[in-house]
C-alpha cells in the first residue's frame, strides 16, 4: 500500500474541522481550503485560499455545504490544479455520487466518503461507489479509513442518503408519524428508542440483532403485523414543514441546554473513539 501523507481537505466547517484534526492526529499534513480564513495555519495544517494550493496534494476530501451546484464548482476548480490520478471525495450525506461525478473529467477517482461527527473520534465510514467510480479509487479510501482507525462500509450501489442516513431517515419518519397520530409524547418517544436501540445499536447492526433475539422466522411474524401500519408517506411530514418554516426546535433550546445535552453525545463519543498513531 502507498502511503497517502498529503490530503486536501476542502471546508472546514461542522464536520470539516473534525476531519482535519483526525487526519492531523494520524501522521497527515492537511491542507485546507477555507477562503474565509477561518482558521491559522500550524506545522501540520496549510490554511489554503484557492484550489490552485492543493495541486501537490495526494488525496482530496470535499466537506463543503450540502449543495449540488457549490459542490460542482468547487469540482471545476479542483480539476484545474489536481492531477488525473488523485481520488477525490466528496463527504456528501445524500447527494447521490454518480450525479456529481457525472460530467468530470476523470469521474472513476470520485467517490463518496461519508463520515460522522466528531470526525475525530466516530468510527463510521461510509464509501460510496459512484457509476464510473474505479476499484483503485475505492481501494485507496478504503486504505486511508482503515489507517485512521474508521471502520469502512462500501456501498456498492448509489443511492439517495446511502445507508447510514436511509436507515435513520426512516426512523425519523416513523417517529414524526407516531407523534402526528398522537401514539405518544415525543419525550416518550425518544425515551423508548434510547432505552431500545441503545442497547445493542453501539455492538451491532439490525440482521446481527435479529439473529440474536429469536431469529428472521420470528421477527417475520412480528412483521406481519407492523409493517402495514408503517408510515409510507412521500413527502416531508407536516410537522417538520411548519418546524422548517419557524426554524424552531423539539425541545426547548438555551445555551445551557445545549452544552449540556453535546456533554453527553461528547461522553459517549470518548466511550467509542478511535485511538490516534504515535
Amino acid at each position: 500500500m502507498t502511503k497517502t501523507r498529503s490530503i486536501g481537505v476542502a471546508g472546514l466547517g461542522f464536520l470539516g474541522r473534525g476531519i482535519a484534526v483526525c487526519l492531523q492526529n494520524h501522521g497527515f499534513h492537511v491542507v485546507a481550503l477555507e477562503p474565509r480564513g477561518a482558521v491559522a495555519s500550524s506545522g501540520s495544517l496549510t490554511l489554503a485560499q484557492g484550489a490552485e494550493e492543493l495541486r501537490d496534494c495526494e488525496f482530496i476530501i470535499e466537506t463543503i455545504t450540502e449543495d449540488f451546484a457549490a459542490k460542482n464548482a468547487l469540482f471545476d476548480e479542483l480539476e484545474k490544479y489536481v492531477g488525473p490520478a488523485v481520488p477525490i471525495a466528496s463527504n456528501t450525506s445524500a447527494i447521490p455520487i454518480s450525479s456529481l461525478q457525472a460530467k468530470r473529467k476523470y469521474p472513476q477517482r470520485f467517490a463518496g466518503m461519508h463520515w460522522a461527527p466528531p470526525a475525530e473520534t466516530t468510527r463510521l465510514m461510509e464509501i460510496i461507489r459512484g457509476d464510473q467510480t474505479d476499484d483503485e479509487t475505492i481501494q485507496r479510501i478504503v486504505d486511508l479509513a482503515q489507517e485512521l482507525g474508521k471502520e469502512p462500509g462500501i456501498v456498492r450501489k448509489d443511492i439517495a442518503g446511502f445507508v447510514a442516513n436511509r436507515l435513520a431517515y426512516a426512523m425519523y419518519r416513523e417517529a414524526l408519524h407516531m407523534l402526528e397520530e398522537g401514539v405518544a409524547e415525543l419525550e416518550t418517544i425518544d425515551l423508548l428508542c434510547k432505552n431500545s436501540l441503545g442497547l445493542w445499536a453501539p455492538v451491532c447492526g439490525p440482521f446481527r440483532w435479529m439473529d440474536m433475539t429469536g431469529g428472521p422466522a420470528l421477527y417475520a411474524k412480528a412483521m406481519e403485523w407492523i409493517v402495514p401500519t408503517l408510515s409510507n408517506q412521500a413527502e416531508v411530514s407536516e410537522t417538520m414543514k411548519k418546524m422548517r418554516e419557524t426554524n424552531g426546535y423539539f425541545y426547548p433550546r438555551t445555551p445551557e441546554i445545549v452544552d449540556e445535552w453535546q456533554a453527553k453525545l461528547d461522553e459517549q463519543a470518548g466511550r467509542m473513539a478511535i485511538q490516534p498513531t504515535d
